[in-house]
């Protein structure tokens, strides 16, 4: 494993995030605790040292899970959760992203953590009804208390996070120093204008979902044939999204790894600024997930899965590309940036 900075700030974090919205038994298919041990320590092992997490994942109990886990060690990890989902749903204030719900949900994940202060504090998703300016002062308020050290924002559109930042630089505030966002094969929209506005804020990008929600895992596409179960699941996937798992699984046979090592490589192809959540119920499933930093995807491996899903990066990219020539003149593909 080997480590990169949070952003523009001086914090080590490992190329791999390890997710834990799957600690806990609230809800059903979730890790037990003694799974969830065998987790963190084999992650920890391989030089792991982000937990990501939210205060409302598994009605609290992934939070208390992490909590009892790293007890003396916690220390040595960046921990890292989120506030915006309610708390109460009877309750108008105990969710968004206002000042009150933000000083509300951060005790009591310091409550669960069993820690005086989170390393990374997100905004699990932005909140139209709240302005701005008002969740950027009260971050920075909650960083100065010492209770939270860095701030990022998951789940937001690219003009919301890059007028929060601007506003934050004009007035001395802490910054979004990492953006979350939705990241795979066959989900690349942030490409589009999140992933290129978070590289020119110099912002760590965390990619949740990065197997598809397991289209792209291996289940549908084993030699095997997929369980039942899968095979339900399987009609409700759309044939395009199949496509691609098939292209994984053909990628990973010649390559020799599995198809979610192969998948989770992918997502790091394209930007140094992405690190994969990585999200396990079971031990067998993290080691396999921990296996893609031994992937070097050749550039054909590339070109096979891409082709695989037709992804259009839109208006403007396409057109500003297409006429740079004519705006620029005869040297426009020829200046480096």
């Amino acid at each position: 494993m080997r480590y990169r900075l949070l952003g523009s700030t001086g914090l080590r974090v490992s190329e791999l995030f390890l997710g834990a919205m799957t600690f806990g038994e609230r809800g059903g298919a979730g890790a037990s605790l003694g799974e969830c041990r065998r987790i963190v320590d084999a992650y920890a092992d391989a030089g792991g040292n982000v937990v990501d997490t939210a205060v409302s994942y598994r009605g609290g109990e992934s939070e208390e899970f992490l909590g009892q886990l790293l007890g003396e060690r916690r220390d040595r990890f960046v921990v890292s959760s989120k506030y915006t989902v309610t708390r109460d749903p009877s309750d108008p204030n105990a969710a968004g992203n206002h000042r009150k719900n933000l000083r509300l949900s951060l005790e009591t994940s310091l409550r669960r953590l069993r820690t005086d202060y989170v390393d990374l504090y997100w905004v699990h998703m932005w909140d139209r009804h709240t302005p701005i300016e008002e969740t950027m002062r009260a971050l920075d308020d909650v960083v100065g208390s010492g209770k939270v050290l860095y701030v990022g924002i998951s789940d937001a559109p690219s003009w919301v996070v890059a007028r929060a930042n601007t506003l934050a630089e004009w007035r001395g505030l802490s910054a979004f120093a990492a953006l979350q966002a939705p990241y795979s094969l066959i989900n690349r929209d942030i490409e589009r204008e999140l992933l290129p506005m978070a590289e020119s804020f110099g912002m760590t990008v965390a990619a949740w979902s990065p197997l598809g929600s397991g289209v792209l895992s291996g289940k549908y596409t084993r030699p095997e044939g997929p369980g039942d179960q899968a095979r339900l699941a399987s009609s409700a996937i759309c044939p395009q999204e199949l496509a691609v798992a098939r292209a994984v699984q053909r990628v990973a046979d010649e390559l020799g790894y599995t198809p979610a090592q192969v998948a989770l490589a992918w997502t790091r192809v394209h930007s140094p600024a992405v690190h994969p959540i990585i999200g396990a119920r079971t031990l067998d499933q993290l080691r396999e997930n921990l296996g893609c930093l031994d992937v070097d995807l050749p550039a054909d491996a590339v070109k096979i899965l891409e082709d695989a899903m037709a992804f259009h990066v839109g208006f403007p990219v396409e057109f500003l590309t297409a006429n740079a020539q004519h705006v620029f003149g005869e040297h426009a593909n020829r200046v480096d940036a």
